[in-house]
Protein backbone atom coordinates (compact mmCIF):
# COMPACT_ATOMS: atom_id res chain seq x y z
CA UNK A 1 0.00 0.00 0.00
CA UNK A 2 1.51 3.35 -1.06
CA UNK A 3 0.65 6.24 1.25
CA UNK A 4 1.24 10.00 1.09
CA UNK A 5 3.27 10.95 4.16
CA UNK A 6 2.03 14.55 4.20
CA UNK A 7 -1.63 13.52 4.07
CA UNK A 8 -1.00 10.92 6.74
CA UNK A 9 0.26 13.53 9.16
CA UNK A 10 -3.14 15.22 9.36
CA UNK A 11 -4.53 11.81 10.32
CA UNK A 12 -2.07 11.65 13.21
CA UNK A 13 0.35 9.29 11.47
CA UNK A 14 4.13 9.62 11.07
CA UNK A 15 6.47 7.31 9.21
CA UNK A 16 8.82 5.86 11.81
CA UNK A 17 11.57 4.33 9.73
CA UNK A 18 12.65 3.11 6.33
CA UNK A 19 11.31 -0.36 7.09
CA UNK A 20 7.76 0.87 6.47
CA UNK A 21 6.60 1.17 10.08
CA UNK A 22 4.31 3.96 11.26
CA UNK A 23 3.41 5.77 14.46
CA UNK A 24 -0.28 6.56 15.12
CA UNK A 25 -1.05 9.30 17.65
CA UNK A 26 -4.47 9.46 19.32
CA UNK A 27 -5.77 12.84 20.52
CA UNK A 28 -7.31 12.81 23.98
CA UNK A 29 -9.23 15.68 25.56
CA UNK A 30 -6.87 16.85 28.26
CA UNK A 31 -5.43 13.34 28.44
CA UNK A 32 -8.71 11.76 29.57
CA UNK A 33 -10.02 8.32 28.56
CA UNK A 34 -13.11 6.55 29.82
CA UNK A 35 -12.40 3.08 31.16
CA UNK A 36 -14.32 1.62 28.20
CA UNK A 37 -12.21 3.61 25.73
CA UNK A 38 -9.01 2.52 27.47
CA UNK A 39 -10.07 -1.12 27.25
CA UNK A 40 -10.84 -0.78 23.54
CA UNK A 41 -7.49 0.95 22.99
CA UNK A 42 -5.73 -1.90 24.79
CA UNK A 43 -7.44 -4.42 22.52
CA UNK A 44 -6.28 -2.53 19.42
CA UNK A 45 -2.74 -2.27 20.79
CA UNK A 46 -2.57 -6.01 21.39
CA UNK A 47 -3.58 -6.69 17.77
CA UNK A 48 -1.64 -4.02 15.89
CA UNK A 49 1.85 -2.56 16.23
CA UNK A 50 4.54 -3.27 18.79
CA UNK A 51 2.14 -4.17 21.60
CA UNK A 52 3.30 -1.21 23.70
CA UNK A 53 1.88 2.32 23.83
CA UNK A 54 3.91 5.47 24.35
CA UNK A 55 2.24 8.08 26.57
CA UNK A 56 3.15 11.59 25.44
CA UNK A 57 3.77 14.70 27.54
CA UNK A 58 0.67 16.30 25.97
CA UNK A 59 -1.66 13.56 27.12
CA UNK A 60 -1.79 11.63 23.84
CA UNK A 61 -1.38 7.90 23.28
CA UNK A 62 0.88 6.60 20.50
CA UNK A 63 0.95 3.26 18.73
CA UNK A 64 4.36 2.32 17.30
CA UNK A 65 5.42 -0.30 14.79
CA UNK A 66 2.22 -0.20 12.71
CA UNK A 67 2.18 -1.41 9.11
CA UNK A 68 0.39 0.48 6.35
CA UNK A 69 -2.34 -2.14 6.19
CA UNK A 70 -2.96 -1.78 9.95
CA UNK A 71 -3.87 1.91 9.78
CA UNK A 72 -7.48 1.62 8.48
CA UNK A 73 -8.25 -1.04 11.11
CA UNK A 74 -6.84 1.13 13.90
CA UNK A 75 -8.81 4.19 12.72
CA UNK A 76 -12.06 2.24 12.58
CA UNK A 77 -11.40 0.83 16.03
CA UNK A 78 -10.77 4.30 17.45
CA UNK A 79 -13.90 5.74 15.85
CA UNK A 80 -16.01 2.94 17.29
CA UNK A 81 -15.34 4.22 20.83
CA UNK A 82 -15.36 7.97 20.09
CA UNK A 83 -11.59 8.43 19.78
CA UNK A 84 -9.94 10.24 16.88
CA UNK A 85 -6.59 11.40 15.58
CA UNK A 86 -7.33 14.07 12.97
CA UNK A 87 -4.81 16.87 13.50
CA UNK A 88 -2.73 14.89 16.01
CA UNK A 89 0.27 15.52 13.70
CA UNK A 90 0.98 17.92 10.83
CA UNK A 91 -0.07 21.54 10.33
CA UNK A 92 -3.18 21.66 12.49
CA UNK A 93 -4.39 22.47 15.99
CA UNK A 94 -2.98 19.61 18.04
CA UNK A 95 -4.60 17.83 20.95
CA UNK A 96 -5.46 20.36 23.64
CA UNK A 97 -3.58 19.62 26.83
CA UNK A 98 -3.99 20.30 30.54
CA UNK A 99 -1.22 19.67 33.06
CA UNK A 100 -3.35 19.95 36.18
CA UNK A 101 -4.27 16.26 36.53
CA UNK A 102 -7.53 15.57 38.36
CA UNK A 103 -6.72 18.34 40.83
CA UNK A 104 -8.37 21.65 41.78
CA UNK A 105 -9.64 23.61 38.79
CA UNK A 106 -9.34 20.65 36.43
CA UNK A 107 -13.10 20.23 36.21
CA UNK A 108 -13.69 23.65 34.69
CA UNK A 109 -10.68 23.62 32.38
CA UNK A 110 -11.60 20.12 31.19
CA UNK A 111 -15.07 21.30 30.14
CA UNK A 112 -13.61 24.23 28.22
CA UNK A 113 -10.86 22.28 26.49
CA UNK A 114 -13.46 19.78 25.25
CA UNK A 115 -15.46 22.62 23.68
CA UNK A 116 -12.28 23.85 22.00
CA UNK A 117 -11.16 20.41 20.86
CA UNK A 118 -14.56 19.79 19.25
CA UNK A 119 -14.38 23.17 17.52
CA UNK A 120 -10.87 22.95 16.07
CA UNK A 121 -10.36 19.23 15.38
CA UNK A 122 -11.07 18.24 11.81
CA UNK A 123 -12.19 21.78 10.94
CA UNK A 124 -10.67 22.59 7.52
CA UNK A 125 -10.51 26.30 8.39
CA UNK A 126 -7.86 25.44 10.98
CA UNK A 127 -5.86 22.90 8.98
CA UNK A 128 -3.11 23.51 6.45
CA UNK A 129 -1.27 25.66 9.01
CA UNK A 130 2.45 26.43 8.53
CA UNK A 131 3.26 23.98 11.31
CA UNK A 132 1.66 22.54 14.42
CA UNK A 133 -0.32 24.82 16.72
CA UNK A 134 -0.48 23.89 20.40
CA UNK A 135 -3.23 24.99 22.79
CA UNK A 136 -3.41 24.29 26.52
CA UNK A 137 -5.85 24.99 29.34
CA UNK A 138 -4.18 25.19 32.73
CA UNK A 139 -5.73 25.34 36.20
CA UNK A 140 -2.82 27.43 37.50
CA UNK A 141 0.78 28.49 37.01
CA UNK A 142 2.49 25.79 39.07
CA UNK A 143 4.10 23.75 36.28
CA UNK A 144 4.98 26.66 33.94
CA UNK A 145 3.56 24.80 30.93
CA UNK A 146 1.77 27.94 29.78
CA UNK A 147 5.18 29.22 28.66
CA UNK A 148 5.69 26.63 25.90
CA UNK A 149 2.33 26.80 24.08
CA UNK A 150 1.32 28.72 20.97
CA UNK A 151 -1.77 29.61 23.00
CA UNK A 152 -2.40 28.94 26.70
CA UNK A 153 -5.40 29.77 28.88
CA UNK A 154 -4.62 29.85 32.61
CA UNK A 155 -7.63 29.74 34.94
CA UNK A 156 -7.29 32.53 37.51
CA UNK A 157 -10.88 32.82 38.78
CA UNK A 158 -13.43 30.02 38.77
CA UNK A 159 -17.03 31.21 38.82
CA UNK A 160 -19.06 29.20 36.31
CA UNK A 161 -19.75 31.15 33.13
CA UNK A 162 -17.95 34.12 34.68
CA UNK A 163 -14.66 32.27 35.07
CA UNK A 164 -11.62 34.27 33.98
CA UNK A 165 -8.34 33.31 32.32
CA UNK A 166 -4.94 34.81 31.62
CA UNK A 167 -3.93 34.29 27.98
CA UNK A 168 -0.33 33.54 26.95
CA UNK A 169 0.83 33.19 23.35
CA UNK A 170 3.81 32.46 21.08
CA UNK A 171 5.79 30.09 23.28
CA UNK A 172 7.57 26.96 22.11
CA UNK A 173 10.59 24.72 22.61
CA UNK A 174 12.47 22.85 19.87
CA UNK A 175 15.78 24.10 18.56
CA UNK A 176 14.97 27.70 19.52
CA UNK A 177 13.21 27.63 22.91
CA UNK A 178 11.23 30.75 23.68
CA UNK A 179 8.80 31.52 26.48
CA UNK A 180 5.39 32.88 25.55
CA UNK A 181 4.21 36.33 26.62
CA UNK A 182 1.08 37.49 28.44
CA UNK A 183 -1.37 38.62 25.76
CA UNK A 184 -4.29 39.49 28.06
CA UNK A 185 -5.25 38.93 31.68
CA UNK A 186 -8.48 38.02 33.45
CA UNK A 187 -10.46 37.42 30.26
CA UNK A 188 -14.01 36.06 30.52
CA UNK A 189 -14.72 32.61 29.07
CA UNK A 190 -17.11 34.02 26.48
CA UNK A 191 -14.21 35.92 24.86
CA UNK A 192 -11.77 33.00 24.63
CA UNK A 193 -12.94 31.33 21.42
CA UNK A 194 -12.93 34.53 19.35
CA UNK A 195 -9.38 35.26 20.53
CA UNK A 196 -8.26 31.72 19.76
CA UNK A 197 -9.76 31.77 16.27
CA UNK A 198 -8.17 35.12 15.52
CA UNK A 199 -4.70 33.98 16.62
CA UNK A 200 -4.89 30.78 14.56
CA UNK A 201 -6.11 32.75 11.52
CA UNK A 202 -3.26 35.25 11.81
CA UNK A 203 -0.79 32.38 12.03
CA UNK A 204 -2.32 30.67 8.99
CA UNK A 205 -2.16 33.83 6.86
CA UNK A 206 1.22 35.25 7.89
CA UNK A 207 3.17 32.36 9.41
CA UNK A 208 6.13 30.94 7.45
CA UNK A 209 5.92 27.29 6.41
CA UNK A 210 7.59 25.00 8.90
CA UNK A 211 7.86 27.66 11.61
CA UNK A 212 5.81 28.16 14.77
CA UNK A 213 3.93 31.26 15.91
CA UNK A 214 6.95 32.41 17.96
CA UNK A 215 8.83 33.04 14.70
CA UNK A 216 6.04 35.30 13.43
CA UNK A 217 6.26 37.21 16.72
CA UNK A 218 10.01 37.64 16.26
CA UNK A 219 9.57 38.78 12.66
CA UNK A 220 6.87 41.44 13.20
CA UNK A 221 7.16 42.31 16.89
CA UNK A 222 4.63 42.12 19.71
CA UNK A 223 2.73 45.32 18.84
CA UNK A 224 2.20 44.34 15.20
CA UNK A 225 1.16 40.82 16.15
CA UNK A 226 -1.38 42.22 18.60
CA UNK A 227 -2.76 44.57 15.94
CA UNK A 228 -3.24 41.76 13.42
CA UNK A 229 -5.01 39.61 15.99
CA UNK A 230 -7.34 42.43 17.01
CA UNK A 231 -8.17 43.20 13.38
CA UNK A 232 -9.23 39.60 12.87
CA UNK A 233 -11.27 39.69 16.03
CA UNK A 234 -13.29 42.80 15.24
CA UNK A 235 -16.21 41.02 13.61
CA UNK A 236 -16.33 38.03 15.94
CA UNK A 237 -18.95 37.77 18.66
CA UNK A 238 -18.55 36.41 22.20
CA UNK A 239 -19.40 32.73 22.59
CA UNK A 240 -21.50 31.62 25.54
CA UNK A 241 -20.86 27.98 26.42
CA UNK A 242 -24.31 27.22 27.77
CA UNK A 243 -24.35 23.60 28.93
CA UNK A 244 -27.61 22.03 30.02
CA UNK A 245 -26.03 20.29 33.02
CA UNK A 246 -22.62 20.11 34.72
CA UNK A 247 -20.16 18.09 32.61
CA UNK A 248 -17.02 18.17 34.72
CA UNK A 249 -15.45 14.74 35.22
CA UNK A 250 -14.28 15.62 38.72
CA UNK A 251 -17.09 15.31 41.31
CA UNK A 252 -17.39 18.25 43.68
CA UNK A 253 -17.12 16.03 46.75
CA UNK A 254 -15.51 12.70 47.52
CA UNK A 255 -13.29 12.16 44.49
CA UNK A 256 -9.88 10.60 45.03
CA UNK A 257 -6.91 9.93 42.76
CA UNK A 258 -4.41 7.14 42.28
CA UNK A 259 -1.28 7.90 40.23
CA UNK A 260 0.44 4.89 38.63
CA UNK A 261 4.11 5.12 37.75
CA UNK A 262 4.62 4.16 34.08
CA UNK A 263 8.37 4.07 33.49
CA UNK A 264 9.36 6.32 30.57
CA UNK A 265 5.73 6.44 29.42
CA UNK A 266 5.98 2.93 27.94
CA UNK A 267 2.75 1.06 28.66
CA UNK A 268 2.21 -2.47 27.30
CA UNK A 269 -1.28 -2.98 25.86
CA UNK A 270 -1.79 -5.92 28.23
CA UNK A 271 -1.06 -3.65 31.20
CA UNK A 272 -3.52 -1.03 29.97
CA UNK A 273 -6.14 -3.78 29.68
CA UNK A 274 -5.41 -4.90 33.25
CA UNK A 275 -5.59 -1.34 34.61
CA UNK A 276 -8.91 -0.80 32.80
CA UNK A 277 -10.40 -4.04 34.11
CA UNK A 278 -9.32 -3.35 37.69
CA UNK A 279 -10.64 0.22 37.50
CA UNK A 280 -13.99 -0.93 36.13
CA UNK A 281 -14.24 -3.58 38.83
CA UNK A 282 -13.76 -0.94 41.54
CA UNK A 283 -16.22 1.61 40.16
CA UNK A 284 -13.55 3.91 38.69
CA UNK A 285 -14.70 5.33 35.35
CA UNK A 286 -11.87 7.57 34.09
CA UNK A 287 -8.16 7.30 33.30
CA UNK A 288 -5.85 10.25 32.72
CA UNK A 289 -2.57 10.31 30.79
CA UNK A 290 -0.61 12.83 32.84
CA UNK A 291 1.98 15.31 31.49
CA UNK A 292 4.63 13.22 33.27
CA UNK A 293 3.61 10.19 31.17
CA UNK A 294 1.93 8.31 33.99
CA UNK A 295 -1.64 7.06 34.46
CA UNK A 296 -3.98 8.61 36.99
CA UNK A 297 -7.29 7.05 38.05
CA UNK A 298 -10.27 8.92 39.45
CA UNK A 299 -12.90 7.40 41.68
CA UNK A 300 -15.39 8.30 44.38
CA UNK A 301 -15.18 6.70 47.79
CA UNK A 302 -12.28 4.82 49.33
CA UNK A 303 -9.28 4.07 47.15
CA UNK A 304 -7.75 1.36 49.35
CA UNK A 305 -9.26 -1.72 47.61
CA UNK A 306 -8.31 -0.53 44.11
CA UNK A 307 -4.86 0.52 45.24
CA UNK A 308 -4.32 -2.89 46.83
CA UNK A 309 -5.47 -4.68 43.65
CA UNK A 310 -3.16 -2.59 41.49
CA UNK A 311 -0.22 -3.22 43.82
CA UNK A 312 -0.88 -6.96 43.79
CA UNK A 313 -0.91 -6.82 39.97
CA UNK A 314 2.62 -5.37 40.05
CA UNK A 315 1.94 -1.67 39.48
CA UNK A 316 3.90 0.99 41.34
CA UNK A 317 2.72 4.43 42.40
CA UNK A 318 4.13 7.89 41.73
CA UNK A 319 6.33 9.22 44.52
CA UNK A 320 5.36 12.71 45.59
CA UNK A 321 7.16 15.33 43.51
CA UNK A 322 9.08 12.78 41.44
CA UNK A 323 8.79 13.00 37.64
CA UNK A 324 10.64 11.33 34.79
CA UNK A 325 9.75 12.20 31.20
CA UNK A 326 11.30 10.94 27.97
CA UNK A 327 10.57 10.89 24.26
CA UNK A 328 10.93 7.57 22.35
CA UNK A 329 14.36 8.66 21.07
CA UNK A 330 16.24 6.41 18.67
CA UNK A 331 14.25 3.41 19.90
CA UNK A 332 11.38 4.42 17.62
CA UNK A 333 11.90 7.89 16.15
CA UNK A 334 13.85 8.76 12.99
CA UNK A 335 14.92 12.04 14.61
CA UNK A 336 16.28 10.40 17.76
CA UNK A 337 20.02 10.62 18.39
CA UNK A 338 20.09 8.58 21.59
CA UNK A 339 18.40 5.59 23.19
CA UNK A 340 16.43 7.55 25.77
CA UNK A 341 14.96 4.60 27.68
CA UNK A 342 18.40 3.07 28.15
CA UNK A 343 19.75 6.37 29.45
CA UNK A 344 16.78 6.75 31.82
CA UNK A 345 17.38 3.24 33.17
CA UNK A 346 21.06 4.00 33.72
CA UNK A 347 20.24 7.24 35.53
CA UNK A 348 17.82 5.47 37.84
CA UNK A 349 20.33 2.72 38.53
CA UNK A 350 23.13 5.21 39.15
CA UNK A 351 21.32 7.75 41.33
CA UNK A 352 18.34 5.89 42.82
CA UNK A 353 17.00 7.84 45.80
CA UNK A 354 18.78 11.03 44.69
CA UNK A 355 16.05 11.36 42.04
CA UNK A 356 13.30 11.22 44.66
CA UNK A 357 11.14 14.36 44.61
CA UNK A 358 13.07 15.66 41.56
CA UNK A 359 11.89 16.15 38.00
CA UNK A 360 14.01 14.91 35.10
CA UNK A 361 13.31 14.97 31.35
CA UNK A 362 15.29 13.41 28.49
CA UNK A 363 14.83 14.34 24.83
CA UNK A 364 16.45 12.28 22.10
CA UNK A 365 16.91 15.33 19.83
CA UNK A 366 16.58 19.11 19.87
CA UNK A 367 12.83 18.93 19.15
CA UNK A 368 12.46 18.69 22.94
CA UNK A 369 9.31 16.56 22.96
CA UNK A 370 9.97 15.55 26.58
CA UNK A 371 9.85 19.23 27.61
CA UNK A 372 13.34 19.26 29.18
CA UNK A 373 13.25 23.04 29.73
CA UNK A 374 10.39 22.54 32.23
CA UNK A 375 12.14 19.90 34.36
CA UNK A 376 14.46 20.65 37.25
CA UNK A 377 17.08 18.79 35.20
CA UNK A 378 16.64 18.59 31.44
CA UNK A 379 18.77 16.52 29.06
CA UNK A 380 18.85 16.92 25.26
CA UNK A 381 20.78 14.73 22.82
CA UNK A 382 22.17 17.59 20.75
CA UNK A 383 24.55 15.99 18.23
CA UNK A 384 26.39 12.84 17.20
CA UNK A 385 30.16 12.40 17.35
CA UNK A 386 31.69 9.88 14.96
CA UNK A 387 34.47 7.57 16.09
CA UNK A 388 35.19 5.24 13.18
CA UNK A 389 31.96 3.39 12.45
CA UNK A 390 30.51 4.31 15.83
CA UNK A 391 28.15 7.26 16.36
CA UNK A 392 28.24 8.58 19.92
CA UNK A 393 25.49 10.95 21.15
CA UNK A 394 26.48 14.12 22.97
CA UNK A 395 24.15 15.77 25.47
CA UNK A 396 23.27 19.27 26.65
CA UNK A 397 22.24 19.62 30.29
CA UNK A 398 19.69 22.21 31.46
CA UNK A 399 18.55 23.26 34.90
CA UNK A 400 15.36 25.08 35.91
CA UNK A 401 15.44 26.98 39.20
CA UNK A 402 12.63 29.51 38.92
CA UNK A 403 9.45 30.25 36.97
CA UNK A 404 11.20 30.68 33.62
CA UNK A 405 12.47 28.04 31.21
CA UNK A 406 15.52 26.04 32.26
CA UNK A 407 18.95 27.34 31.34
CA UNK A 408 21.84 25.39 29.88
CA UNK A 409 24.62 24.47 32.32
CA UNK A 410 26.79 22.23 30.10
CA UNK A 411 27.01 21.41 26.38
CA UNK A 412 28.06 18.41 24.30
CA UNK A 413 28.76 15.99 27.15
CA UNK A 414 29.38 12.30 26.58
CA UNK A 415 27.07 9.99 28.53
CA UNK A 416 29.70 9.43 31.24
CA UNK A 417 30.40 13.16 31.49
CA UNK A 418 26.66 13.79 31.71
CA UNK A 419 26.29 11.39 34.62
CA UNK A 420 29.22 12.97 36.45
CA UNK A 421 27.88 16.49 36.02
CA UNK A 422 24.31 15.52 36.90
CA UNK A 423 25.54 13.61 39.93
CA UNK A 424 27.37 16.68 41.19
CA UNK A 425 24.20 18.77 40.85
CA UNK A 426 21.99 16.18 42.53
CA UNK A 427 24.33 15.76 45.47
CA UNK A 428 24.37 19.51 46.10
Amino acid sequence: MRLDDQQLRLEGVYRQNEQGEYMQRVKLAGGVLSVAQARALADLGSRFGSGTFHLSTRGSVEFHGLLAEDLPHVHRGLAAVGLFSRGACGGAVRGISCSSSFGPGYGRTQVMLRHFLNHFSGNPHFEGLPKKFKIAFEAGYERSRHLIQDLAFVLVEEAGEESRYDIWIAGGLGREPQAGFLYADRVLEAELLSIAESIVEVYKVWGDKGRRLKHLLNAVGEDELRDRIEQRRQNKQPTAFNDAFPKALVPAEGSQRIALNIFAGELPALNLALISDLAAGHDSHWLLVTPDQNIELLLEGTIAPLKKALSQAGFGFVANGCALRICPGSHECRMGLSATRDLASRLQGEFGSLLSARSLAISGCRNSCAQPHLAEFGIIASKLKREGEQRIPLFDLYRKQGKDLGLIVAKELTEDELLNRLGDLLRK
